[in-house]
Parts: structure tokens; C-alpha cells; sequence
């Protein structure tokens, strides 16, 4: 019994031929979301810190090993203010609806410097994570909304200055002044919208930052920005709506100040151009996420 005990214990240790039994490994395969929804809000819950950390990297770069830092937030448009105020202001004599030129050309700068600073970032962000881009998987939405996002706290500073220039030229708070955010909330999804139309455009064909300055400083003058959009005949006003910052930078100015005439059928026409800029794109940036870390 012994010596069967004994062949049976040698016979069950396994020879080198035979084979191991691997226990199975776990595989998921990332594909894109079906149907026409161009959001997934829960994937991007699940991604709310990367969100996160990607805003804060932009200000910390953007600020980086400057000598000034926030400061610069200012001085552009102080500067354009200062320069605006002189050749349109004391010089053209550009009628400004009873507010002192200061005022009113930094209450149109302030969205205007915002969604150009944000458009801009927005725009080359595809690119410049290009090595994140085709190594690991994110919903690529996040890098545009981090620099759509950065950028308010540019506006904030902004801001602070613009409170103190409205207490010097002695506008009180008004009703109106609850209606900013409303405001700020179309800016930011204009320069989202146009932002994700740009960002896909640029990581195909690099012609378009070369543009982006030329398409910005045109939009500013097709903007109510040197001047009020009373300036546009009344009926023709609707269609200088179909410009999304003409009712974001005259309603802005509006808002808080109280001059002028409340932009009813301009703003009506900006929300509508703003809904149908972002939703579409969405649309184009979902159909391009899936190509872009193979055409990049």
C-alpha cells in the first residue's frame, strides 16, 4: 500500500508538458456611446476631477514664471478701455447712452476679453494634449470645458474692477444687475460651442490657429463692443442678433449700469443663435472624438 501511495503522490505532480491553468483576466472595450445624445453626463460625473485638475493646470500655465501675474488679467483690457476711450470716445464721438466712455467701453470689454481669451484656449487644447490624447482614454469634452472654464476666473478679476469703477462713476445697484449671470451664462456657452467647433477643426487642419486671431478680432467689431447696438437700425436689430455676443455684451452692459434700452429682440435672437451653436457643437465634436486620437 505504501508503494502505491507512493506512485499515486509522484503521478499527480504536474511534468513540465503539461499545462497550467491561467485564471482569466477581466477586459473592457471603450466604444463610443450610441444614438444621437452627444453628452454621456454620467461618464463625465464619473470624470469630475479630471476636470477639475485640467482647469487648474491652465491658470497655473498660464501664469507661470511671469512677472505680474494675475495683473495681466487687467491691464489688456484697461489698456483697450484707455485706447477705446480716447479715438472713439474724445475723438469719433461715439454716442455712448449717457455713460461716462471708461464705463462704458470696459462694461462690453469685460464678457468680450473673457470669451475671446476662452475661445482662444479652447482652440488649441486638442492639440497641445496630444500625447495624453493617444495614450489614455478621457472624454476628450473635458479639455475644451477646462478652458472654457478656467477663464472665469480671469472674469472674476475682471470683475472686482469693474465694481470699483461703478462705485467712482457713482452707478448704484439695480434690479437689472441680478440678470449678469444670465448674461455670463450665454458667453460661456457661446465660446463653449464655437470652442468645440474649433478644437475639432483644429486638430484636423492647424490653418486654424492661424486664424483665430483674425476670426476674433472681426467678431469684435461685429460686436456691440466700440459701440451700442442702437447704432443698428430697429428692424435689422434681430438679425445683428444672430450674433451670439451682440446680446451678451449689450445685455451685460445693460444689466449692470441700467442705460440704454433693454435688448429684447437682440437678445432673444442671441439665445436662440447661442442653443443652436453649442448644440451643434456637440453634435460635430462627438462625431470627430473617435477619430481625432488616430488624425492628430
Amino acid at each position: 500500500m505504501a508503494a502505491t501511495d507512493c506512485v499515486m503522490t509522484t503521478s499527480s505532480i504536474p511534468t513540465p508538458n503539461t499545462p497550467l491553468s491561467r485564471p482569466s483576466t477581466p477586459t473592457s472595450q471603450i466604444s463610443p456611446a450610441a444614438g444621437w445624445v452627444p453628452v454621456d453626463l454620467r461618464e463625465l460625473w464619473s470624470f469630475r476631477e479630471l476636470l477639475y485638475f485640467l482647469t487648474w493646470r491652465d491658470l497655473k500655465v498660464r501664469y507661470k514664471q511671469t512677472a505680474i501675474g494675475v495683473a495681466w488679467v487687467v491691464i489688456q483690457p484697461v489698456v483697450t478701455m484707455l485706447i477705446f476711450s480716447f479715438f472713439f470716445g474724445h475723438l469719433a464721438k461715439m454716442p455712448s447712452e449717457g455713460l461716462p466712455y471708461p464705463l462704458f467701453y470696459y462694461c462690453a470689454l469685460l464678457p468680450w476679453t473673457y470669451f475671446a481669451t476662452a475661445l482662444n484656449s479652447a482652440t488649441q487644447t486638442i492639440v497641445e494634449h496630444e500625447r495624453v490624447i493617444t495614450k489614455v482614454y478621457f472624454p476628450r469634452i473635458l479639455l475644451p470645458t477646462s478652458a472654457v472654464i478656467s477663464g472665469l476666473v480671469d472674469a472674476g478679476v475682471s470683475f472686482a474692477l469693474l465694481i470699483g469703477m461703478s462705485v467712482y462713476y457713482h452707478i448704484t445697484p439695480r434690479l437689472t444687475t441680478l440678470l449678469l449671470p444670465l448674461f455670463m451664462l450665454l458667453a460661456i456657452a457661446t465660446a463653449l460651442g464655437m470652442g468645440l467647433w474649433l478644437s475639432a477643426l483644429n486638430a484636423l487642419y492647424r490653418d486654424v490657429r492661424h486664424a483665430i486671431p483674425f476670426l476674433i478680432q472681426f467678431w469684435m467689431f461685429l460686436s456691440p463692443v466700440a459701440y451700442p447696438s442702437t447704432l443698428i437700425p430697429a428692424k435689422w436689430r434681430w438679425l445683428y442678433g444672430l450674433n451670439p455676443m451682440a446680446g451678451v455684451v449689450e445685455g451685460f452692459r445693460w444689466a449692470l449700469t441700467g442705460h440704454g434700452q433693454a435688448p429684447n429682440s437682440l437678445l432673444l435672437t442671441s439665445a436662440v443663435a447661442v442653443i443652436v451653436l453649442l448644440v451643434g457643437g456637440l453634435l460635430y465634436f462627438k462625431s470627430m472624438e473617435g477619430t481625432i486620437a488616430d488624425r492628430i
